[in-house]
């Protein structure tokens, strides 16, 4: 949480549950077409909407909007710089089993003289 307190506006988030759009816009600094656009554009932002259809921001969304903003207007980063420096800080996923690359999958020597001979027994089996 050091980082966080490194990032101006954090220490402004009211003890709220919930923050609408107009709230969250006030407490980044930037118009609320803006906080539309960066939720397009950043994976770790999604709000959950009301049954009216509003937008509604939990803390901790507010607070990585505030990196976002930190990253994006302070240190000059784009867009997508500023995601990949979001995703170092994220902690890692679990690890995925490697695919099969292509050299595995089909092996350096030529198989087809193996499959023919195998098909010429599988015949004379049948035969």
């Amino acid at each position: 949480m050091d980082e966080l307190a490194a990032i101006p506006g954090i220490d402004s988030i009211p003890e709220k549950l919930y923050f609408r759009i107009g709230e969250v816009s006030h407490i980044v600094g930037v118009e609320p077409h803006v906080l539309r656009y960066w939720e397009s554009e950043f994976p770790g932002l999604s709000p959950r909407k009301s049954s009216s259809g509003q937008r509604m921001f939990r803390r901790r969304e507010v607070e990585l909007l505030l990196r976002i903003r930190h990253l994006l207007y302070d240190r000059k980063f784009t867009i997508e710089g500023a995601r990949l420096a979001l995703n170092e800080k994220r902690p890692a996923a679990p690890a995925q089993p490697a695919k099969a690359g292509q050299g595995e999958l089909f092996p350096a020597r030529n198989p087809l003289p193996e499959i023919r001979q195998q098909l010429a027994e599988i015949l004379k089996m049948l035969s």
